[in-house]
């Protein structure tokens, strides 16, 4: 979602809206846990990959000004356009303007600790809020996702870096370098790669 900066005292919402962060994960307000509690277990907790494939599973919560809380969770495994999975993305600012989307991943590509998601939204709801970005319905669109796993604390990319709002759709396994910081959380990449001579087959 949008990076918003807050003005202080945090009770009055911000009105620039910037070029921003990942859309992420907490449902607040909607009856769906939130990305602490439901999430998938990420690192030392995660579930051991045993398949040769990609994987890029976990959460976290970008590092934000106080009250603008956007946290992403993805769970993607496979091969380009053979990956399956699922994301959950929350963006919330004070106590009134926020929402979430969530989808089916349809395409990951990993190098090192650096893994490029895609996926199509399958459903969407915002509030709106005097003075804050109008969202709008994202169901069907795909966007993307990047993340680099640093061991210590992880970056993360989106599709809509430049636009401010994901409003366009995107290729598959198309995104934006990772130029956020998680404040919390974690994620982690498996990269693997066909042999040379099979990734078209």
């Amino acid at each position: 979602m949008p990076r918003i900066r807050l003005r202080r005292p945090f009770a009055a919402a911000a009105t620039a809206l910037a070029v921003g962060a990942v859309t992420v994960l907490t449902l607040g307000g909607t009856g769906a846990a939130t990305a602490a509690e439901g999430g998938p277990r990420t690192g030392a907790q995660a579930v051991r990959h045993t398949v040769d494939e990609p994987l890029l599973k976990g959460s976290g919560k970008l590092e934000r000004d106080a009250g603008d809380n956007a946290h992403l969770t993805v769970d993607a495994h496979g091969f380009a356009g053979n990956a399956r999975g699922t994301f959950y993305v929350s963006h919330h600012v004070g106590a009134k303007w926020g929402g979430y989307f969530k989808g089916r991943i349809d395409c990951l590509l990993t190098g090192g600790p650096v893994a490029v998601v895609t996926g199509v939204v399958s459903e969407s709801h915002f509030t709106d809020a005097p003075g804050m970005p109008h969202v709008g319905d994202l169901k069907g669109k795909r966007l993307g996702f990047t993340v680099l796993d640093d061991g210590k604390k992880d970056r993360l990319g989106y599709s809509w870096a430049i636009d401010g709002l994901p409003k366009k759709s995107v290729g598959k396994c198309e995104s934006s370098a990772p130029f956020e910081t998680l404040e919390k959380g974690d994620f982690t990449v498996h990269h693997w790669m066909p042999p040379r001579g099979t990734a078209g087959r």
